[in-house]
């Protein structure tokens, strides 16, 4: 990481593989990353598939996550901010790179290594799935079933490999072709692969129809349409950038292309990712060059005139799967030693990236929510402050005063540093976060303000991460019908990074209005998400947690639970929290300590939700930083609160998990026992459809004489 104040903006359009190896590059070599500059990723998906392995996966020789590469985890490694955005257009006089849903993010360099996208060009036959994007390919081919018939277009190496990979499912496969010949580079090549298909009863279709229908495309590619339209120099073939050697597109010299989107107008070579990967040493080395004060002339590209390419059988066959391999005018096999020959130079990519370690040895503290100041230095603090007042405040968003038609006018303030480096991201689950409090209170939100400290930069970076920032915020107040007011910026000095707090006004009439407490014996307890974010945060500050868990955890996290309000209001709600910092049990304990000392909870073991992975990651001895101060409230587990069920090793795990603090955590809500059926169906049906009832409210003496000791 570069110690003094970045002052360029390099953007990295999409995931391709001459991306992630340049990242990697950087991070193994940090002397060799462009000094002073902001890195950016942007890419539609959490991970980058390896084109090599997929059709070993759709066999099912390898499971999917063999062949992803998390992007997020490469970035966080690499000190690279990570931007899961969709890619719409390219503003080229502003510099902006807009995305689908988000403000555009403005770049100094901007290089693009997209993928590319199926085409369709000469014919017509039907609503075929297009192999490209690979991302929504593989969902789709996950879902297809043995026995059942699949008829391919197409007569290239990806046509003719996953035919043979579908055909190891046990899918009878057909190949529909425009001409009379496969198209796999040579006249040796095609012949190999005729035989192969004949050995594994896979019919061809000559001169189809181009109407004839056809369940899947695998046609040949073509680069996005908006690259053309956005003016940028491309071949009318196949809309691929025209690049210099350099890689630096023709008569843009701040823009770089590589991969399936780019093309060396003077070496036309097809789209591979061999040229991919050959391509990233270049693209790094260049990319440095360009941002070097003064820039440096850039480095000129010969790619190789002839790549290997090799070809799985998908093991249709009992004796295990083989493969063939062309390079120019020669093909062998198929054979089993070429098979095992393509496995190890395809996990050998894979594996540059899977070992790949964090930088520091020491733990690292948790940002967001787990951020906040444990509960024992805060109620000593308050203590010592107001010696004969209350320990600590009971709301969270307190009563400040009534408006002029009777409601009460409540407000909160709630803040961190960021969660995650996606500045527009950040702003929006801080502000779900921090609505949170109103939201738990029974009050809609009426406008807030926000105190926005950003790192010391450039004054055009500084810029970018404000306008993010405060455009994520606004992604949830408007929906709201609620105002960003005004607020405040900082400078954050001594290495600080970006952090955002709020202060957050609302409105509830007074009979709708609802505190922590008191809790009633009779009533039930429903929890409006899972639990666990906590822990896989912190995980995946380490690089372990898996990329499937964090990309469900994060778009759920960016649901607001506003709706919720209404809902647990016609349905009786009594009195409400939002689980946070202090996890389920320290904020529950602030609803008993609300309620007196009659009242306990029996909260059910097995009605506990968990984001997926949370469990795992408890259970191999994952936690948050705060996680050890908020433990103190397992205490409450031998007194007020009673576990119901659990045992063993899963209930450390399930402990836990009481104690994890959550940002953008679930409601917790109290409402009669008869009421809840009919709450959980509500939320259920408004898309909460983890919410679940996981305890009840009793009498302190009659939980004591019901049951034995906590665990039982």
């Amino acid at each position: 990481m570069n110690a003094a104040p970045e002052r360029h903006k390099l953007l990295l359009a999409g995931g391709g593989h001459s991306h992630v190896l340049v990242l990697r590059r950087w991070l193994m070599r940090p002397r060799l990353r462009p000094p002073y500059t902001r890195i950016t990723l942007v890419s539609r998906h959490g991970t980058a598939l390896y084109s090599g392995l997929l059709p070993a996966v759709v066999a099912g020789l390898e499971p999917p996550e063999a062949a992803a590469i998390d992007l997020r985890r490469l970035c966080t490694l690499a000190g690279v901010t990570f931007v899961q955005a969709e890619i719409t257009g390219l503003d080229l006089a502003a510099r902006e790179l807009r995305l689908a849903g988000r403000p555009p993010l403005r770049f100094d360099r901007l290089s693009l290594d997209l993928g590319a996208v199926t085409t369709t060009s000469g014919w017509s036959g039907g609503q075929a799935m297009a192999v490209k994007p690979l991302e929504p390919f593989l969902a789709w081919a996950e879902q297809r079933v043995a026995g059942e018939p699949l008829v391919i277009r197409g007569g290239g190496a990806a046509a003719v490999e996953l035919a043979l990979a579908f055909r190891a499912r046990g899918m009878a496969c057909e190949l529909l072709l425009q001409g009379e010949r496969l198209n796999l580079g040579s006249t040796a090549a095609n012949r190999a692969a005729e035989r192969l298909l004949a050995q594994a009863a896979i019919p061809i279709q000559r001169r189809a129809p181009a109407e004839a229908p056809a369940d899947l495309a695998c046609t040949g590619s073509r680069a996005p349409a908006w690259l053309a339209a956005a003016g940028l120099p491309v071949d009318p073939e196949n809309g691929r950038v025209l690049t210099e050697s350099s890689l630096a597109v023709i008569g843009h010299p701040a823009l770089f292309a590589s991969g399936d989107c780019g093309l060396i107008a003077s070496d036309s070579r097809p789209p591979s990712g061999v040229w991919a990967v050959r391509a990233a040493p270049v693209l790094a080395e260049n990319l440095r060059r360009s941002l070097a004060e003064p820039a440096r002339p850039l480095r000129p590209w010969r790619p190789q005139a002839r790549a290997l390419q090799m070809l799985g059988d998908g093991g249709w066959q009992t004796g295990g799967p083989r493969a063939l391999a062309f390079y120019g005018p020669v093909a062998l096999g198929p054979s089993a030693w070429i098979w095992h020959w393509k496995q190890r130079i395809d996990r050998a990519f894979m594996a540059r990236f899977a070992e790949l370690q964090p930088m520091a040895t020491a733990a690292m503290a948790c940002r967001g929510c787990a951020a906040k100041l444990g509960a024992a230095p805060l109620a000593a603090a308050l203590a010592r402050l107001d010696p004969a007042g209350p320990r600590r405040p009971v709301e969270d968003a307190p009563v400040v005063g009534t408006a002029a038609d009777g409601d009460l006018l409540l407000q909160s303030v709630d803040g961190f540093p960021a969660l995650v480096d996606d500045p527009w991201l950040n702003g929006r689950l801080t502000s779900l976060h921090a609505c949170s409090d109103l939201w738990a209170s029974g009050a809609a939100v009426d406008s807030v303000q926000a105190l926005v400290t950003v790192p010391e930069a450039a004054a055009g970076i500084q810029e970018e991460l404000l306008l993010q920032t405060l455009a994520g915020v606004r992604s949830v107040l408007e929906p709201l019908g609620a105002p960003l007011v005004g607020g405040h910026t900082l400078e954050g000095r001594d290495g600080a990074g970006l952090a955002l707090a709020l202060t957050v006004n609302g409105r509830v009439a007074p009979a709708a209005h609802w505190g922590k407490g008191p809790l009633r014996p009779g009533e039930a307890l429903l929890l409006s998400r899972p639990l666990g974010s906590g822990v896989l945060f912190a995980a995946a500050m380490a690089g372990a947690a898996a990329p499937a868990w964090m990309e469900a955890l994060l778009e759920a996290l960016q649901r607001s639970q506003a709706p919720l309000v209404p809902l647990l209001a016609a349905h009786g709600c009594r009195a409400c929290t939002d689980i946070t910092g202090f996890g389920l049990l320290g904020h529950l304990g602030e609803m008993l300590e609300a309620s007196g000392a009659g009242v306990a909870v029996e909260l059910e073991a097995a009605a506990m939700s968990a984001w997926p992975g949370a469990l795992e990651l408890l259970e191999r001895g994952f936690a948050s930083s705060l996680a050890p101060a908020n433990a103190a409230a397992l205490a409450l587990l031998e007194g007020p609160v009673r576990l119901v069920g659990g045992s063993g090793a899963g209930r450390a795990a399930l402990a836990g998990l009481l104690i994890d603090p959550q940002t953008c955590g679930p409601l917790l809500a109290a409402l009669p026992a008869a009421e809840a059926p009919a709450a959980l169906a509500a939320l259920r049906a408004a898309g909460f459809g983890a919410a679940a009832v996981v305890g009840r409210v009793v009498s302190r003496s009659g939980a004591a004489a019901a049951s034995p000791a906590p665990g039982g």
